[in-house]
C-alpha cells in the first residue's frame, strides 16, 4: 500500500517534507480488528505538534493520520460489529485499558494507557489501517467521506470542549482561533444554544471574515477585548499568549477551556504577565482538554448528522499531505484540510 510515513521529528519549517512516500506491506486485522481501506483523512494540528516533538513521542516510524474515513474490507476473529462494505470513521482514540477507573466510567481518554490512531499505532495517511471495532464509527450517511473525516477529530474534540464549558443557552461564548474545530463548534452552538452569541478571536484576518460569515457575533484579534464579559471561552490556539487574553475576556465564574494536546513553549514567559487580581479571581478558571473518549466520536456524529453539520473542507492528494501540513501551519486556513486517499 502506499503510505505517508514519518521517520524522525524535527521543526517542520518552511519547504520542509517530514513525510515520505512508501510502499508498505497491507496490514492484517488482528483478534476484534477490522481492516479499512482509507477514503479520505483529515489533516489536524495535532499531526504538526507529532513531528515537532509536542505529543508524547510517537512509535518512528509511523504513519500520521487519525481522522479516517473508509470501508471495512476484511475481519479478524470475533469482529462482528460491522459487515464487509460498510462505511466507518476512525479518531484518535484506537484503544484503552478497559480496566482503570476511567475507562469504566467511559472516561478512557484520560487512560494512562490510551493509545492514539497515527502516533502509537499507524494511521490514515495511508491506503489502510487495522482498528479494534470498538473503535470504528459508523458514518452517517449525510456526509461525504471529505465532509465526514474532520468530524472525527475536530468535530468530536470540539463536542467535548464545548460540553466542559457548561455553557447554557443565550450565554456569551468565545472561541480563539478559527481553523477545522472552531468552525464547527460555532455550527454546532448555533443549533444547540440558539440564544448564545459567539465572540471569535483571531489572528487572521480571513478566519475573522469566515467566522462572520458562519454567524459570530463578533470577530476580532486575539488581544482585542471582547465587548461584553464571556461565559466560557475555548481556546484552539498553539500558543500561551491566547490563554492571558482569553481569561481577560472572562465575566465572573467564567471558565476557559483550552483545546491543544499541547502548547508551543517559544512564548511561555507571557504567562509571567498572570495578575491574580485582575485575570483569575472572581472564580475565574481554566480547564483542559485531553484526548477524546468513544462516546465523544459517537454522540458528536449522531448530533452532526441530525443538524447537519457541514464542515467546509479543501482536499489534497495523499502525496500532497507535506503541502497541508505546511498550509497548516501557516495559518491558511478555511475550515478543514483532508487528504483523498481513493
Amino acid at each position: 500500500m502506499r503510505a505517508m510515513v514519518l521517520d524522525a521529528l524535527g521543526p517542520m519549517e518552511e519547504g520542509s517534507s517530514p513525510l515520505r512516500l512508501a510502499t508498505l506491506p497491507d496490514p492484517d486485522p488482528g483478534e476484534g480488528e477490522l481492516l479499512v481501506r482509507v477514503v479520505t483523512s483529515g489533516v489536524c494540528h495535532t499531526e504538526l505538534d507529532e513531528i515537532e516533538g509536542r505529543t508524547p513521542p510517537p512509535s518512528l516510524p509511523v504513519v500520521l493520520g487519525h481522522q479516517v474515513v473508509g470501508v471495512v474490507e476484511g475481519r479478524g476473529s470475533g469482529a462482528g460489529r460491522f459487515q464487509m462494505g460498510d462505511r466507518v470513521g476512525v479518531a484518535w482514540i484506537f484503544d484503552s485499558c478497559g480496566q482503570c477507573t476511567h475507562c469504566k466510567v467511559g472516561n478512557e481518554n484520560l487512560c494512562q494507557d490510551f493509545r492514539a490512531t497515527g502516533r502509537d499505532v499507524n494511521g490514515g495517511y495511508a491506503e489502510y489501517l487495522t482498528v479494534p471495532e470498538s473503535s470504528a464509527f459508523r458514518i452517517p450517511e449525510a456526509f461525504t467521506d471529505a465532509e465526514a473525516a474532520p468530524l472525527l477529530c475536530a468535530g468530536a474534540i470540539g463536542y467535548r470542549s464545548f460540553n466542559l464549558t457548561n455553557i447554557r443557552n443565550g450565554q456569551p461564548l468565545g472561541l480563539t482561533g478559527f481553523g477545522a474545530s472552531g468552525h464547527l463548534v460555532l455550527k454546532m452552538v448555533r443549533h444547540t444554544c440558539p440564544d448564545t452569541e459567539v465572540f471569535v478571536f483571531a489572528r487572521s484576518e480571513s478566519e475573522r471574515r469566515f467566522a462572520l460569515e458562519l454567524g459570530a457575533t463578533w470577530s476580532g484579534d486575539t488581544a482585542d477585548r471582547a465587548p461584553t464579559g464571556l461565559a466560557a471561552i475555548i481556546d484552539t490556539t498553539p500558543v500561551w499568549g491566547p490563554v492571558l487574553e482569553g481569561l481577560r475576556n472572562l465575566a465572573p465564574g467564567g471558565r476557559l477551556v483550552i483545546n491543544a494536546i499541547r502548547k508551543e513553549d517559544h512564548d511561555k514567559e507571557v504567562l509571567l504577565d498572570l495578575d491574580y487580581a485582575n485575570d483569575l479571581w472572581m472564580e475565574r478558571e481554566i480547564k483542559s482538554v485531553a484526548n477524546v473518549a468513544r462516546s465523544d466520536v459517537a454522540e458528536f456524529l449522531e448530533l452532526a448528522g441530525k443538524i447537519p453539520i457541514r464542515p467546509e473542507v479543501q482536499e489534497y492528494p495523499l502525496e500532497d499531505a507535506n503541502l497541508a501540513l505546511q498550509e497548516l501551519k501557516s495559518r491558511k486556513i478555511r475550515g478543514a484540510k483532508v487528504l483523498r486517499i481513493s
